[in-house]
């Protein structure tokens, strides 16, 4: 399958007065053209970074990056007039209004769309003699989405694009997310919410500390964990259990706890769970609370990594 992004042994190291940042050490990525590709991990992992390699704003400090099939420093503005680019941060001229904000960056492009058709994409039409100034925080980002929008282009990269969005907003942008996609079209995004890379990506990365950890589709990813349901418990008073004692429970296939509270990776409810609670009434212990769920990413990246999406990694550049 052709590739729409490849890069090979990746890497971005920063100076330092101590010791250098690795923000990105030694990572491989492949994303299919026509493809939405998720690409997650904690803050500090290095994503940002890496995203912002691909998109040529940044250069490696070693490793292979081809951008439908083109290298940066090549022709580059040839490559940009492929791209569409909404970053974490866009900051957008406030005195420009919504409408002369999409027709300037509409002028950078050869073809394109017309603003018109992209605010109405977008649902920001009602905005569009509005200042950029006066705009709330999720029309802001929808008129970035639209700026990414408004070239046409055949690699979409969204650095978390729904954050700040309401529900009813985030679901708008899904929509036209996947009529982009159906168009044959590829989509590099990046996330913090699980359930919008479940629903979006046809294949996820998850990175930790500058690599790739591990890669598929999230239903590949969550088979991964043995176990398609999540029993999650505490007991009264912080008493603990032995790993051991909870492995041992027919239908278990793995165990993870997090101060008092416990998560067991089960392949069926009906049987671990009459299992454990007579292991702990032998026991005499007394349950706190007691859930059951389905798996999800982020129990993934959990398992893999012992941290969860939102846990910072102060000494990672991105």
């Amino acid at each position: 399958m052709e590739s729409a992004i490849l890069c090979r042994d990746l890497r971005k190291r920063y100076p330092s007065r101590t010791a250098p940042v690795d923000a990105v050490n030694g990572l491989d990525l492949e994303v299919h053209c026509g493809e939405c590709f998720g690409l997650l991990g904690p803050n500090g992992a290095g994503k940002t970074t890496t995203i912002e390699i691909l998109e040529g704003l940044l250069p490696a400090t070693a490793g292979q990056v081809e951008i439908l099939g083109r290298r940066w420093g090549e022709d580059d503005d040839a490559l940009r007039q492929r791209l569409g680019i909404s970053l974490q941060e866009t900051r957008l001229a406030e005195k420009l209004t919504v409408e002369e904000t999409l027709t300037l960056f509409r002028s950078f492009y050869r073809r394109g769309l017309a603003p018109a058709a992209v605010m109405e994409m977008v649902g920001i039409t009602e905005k569009a003699r509005a200042f950029v100034g006066k705009l709330s925080g999720g029309q802001r980002q929808r008129l970035a989405v639209a700026c990414a929008l408004v070239g046409d282009p055949e690699l979409l990269f969204l650095d978390e694009p729904t954050t700040g969005l309401d529900p009813q907003s985030r679901r708008q942008l899904w929509d036209i997310l996947r009529a982009f996609r159906g168009q044959g079209r590829t989509i590099l995004l990046t996330t913090h919410y699980m359930d919008e890379a479940e629903r979006l990506c046809d294949r996820v990365a998850i990175v930790d500390r500058g690599k790739v950890i591990a890669v598929g589709t999230p239903t590949e990813l969550i088979a991964r964990l043995g176990g398609e349901h999540l029993i999650e418990f505490a007991l009264n008073h912080g008493v603990r259990v032995p790993d051991a004692d909870l492995q041992a429970l027919p239908a278990v296939t793995s165990v993870r706890h997090e101060d008092d509270a416990y998560a067991l990776a089960v392949t069926a409810p009906h049987i671990a769970i009459p299992a454990l609670l007579q292991r702990l009434e032998s026991q005499r212990l007394d349950l706190a609370r007691l859930t059951t769920r389905h798996a999800s990413l982020e129990d993934v990246f959990v398992t893999l990594t012992g941290r969860h999406l939102r846990d910072e990694e102060p000494q990672s550049a991105a």
